[in-house]
């Protein structure tokens, strides 16, 4: 895959909220593979480009490993991981089915009137995807999608479990690859299928509610990972 030129594809880091612009600024460039996957990352050529010194470049880089788009190695420094294949993407959906069935289930059981409230509320939520290409016309409703994921592993009340979902990084990774644009109002309205079932205190429907979407959120992402 052809590597996009850096310069022109982001602004120069903004200096009141140093660290988190250069975070989103090197994220942006990973996922609209600027920076191709499997390269080698320059912290001193990334610091001149965003016009900042090396610290907050590596500061970002430490959140981009955690998030998994990077990897360190001794002696060799960062390289940008790889894209799903297509074994690791089958996985990834059998990882989801797993934990977030089993987190909508025990929400609808648990969750009391507040979080109810809020996981409703969440689901209603809703950002346009802006116009143009790249991950900055879709990054806010990735967003908005993972943060949904999140609040439901929240009010499941299971700490280890909510760890477990957050450390896949599915949106991520999913969204670094193909953004499937014309299925947004579907993952809506099926975050509002699993919303009311928790909200009802159904733990059968959430759970269910909860198996459709992400069988459904495959089938719309399958495109981009052929056999």
């Amino acid at each position: 895959m052809a590597t996009t030129p850096i310069h022109g594809r982001v602004r120069p880091a903004q200096r009141l909220t140093l660290t988190d612009d250069v975070y989103e600024s090197l994220k942006t460039l990973i996922m609209e593979h600027a920076i191709a996957p499997g390269e080698r990352v320059s912290i001193d050529g990334l610091a001149r480009t965003l016009e900042v010194s090396p610290t907050p470049v590596r500061e970002a880089l430490a959140r981009l490993e955690s998030d998994g788009l990077v990897r360190k190695r001794a002696m060799s420094g960062y390289t940008t991981t790889p894209l799903l294949t297509r074994t690791e993407f089958d996985e990834l959906f059998e990882m989801r089915l797993l934990l977030e069935t089993a987190a909508a289930r025990r929400a609808a059981a648990h969750a009391d009137a507040e979080q109810r409230r809020r996981v409703r509320e969440e689901a209603a939520a809703t950002v346009a995807v802006e116009a143009g290409d790249g991950y900055r016309r879709h990054a806010a409703f990735t967003a908005l999608d993972a943060r949904f994921h999140d609040l439901v592993a929240e009010v499941s009340g299971s700490g280890l479990l909510r760890e477990s979902i957050i450390r896949l990084h599915s949106h991520l990774h999913l969204h670094r690859l193909y953004f499937p644009s014309a299925g947004t109002g579907d993952t809506v309205g099926e975050h509002k299928r699993i919303a009311t079932a928790i909200a009802k205190g159904d733990a059968d429907a959430a759970a269910d509610a909860m198996h459709q979407h992400l069988t459904s959120a495959r089938d719309r992402h399958l495109p981009a990972f052929p056999a």
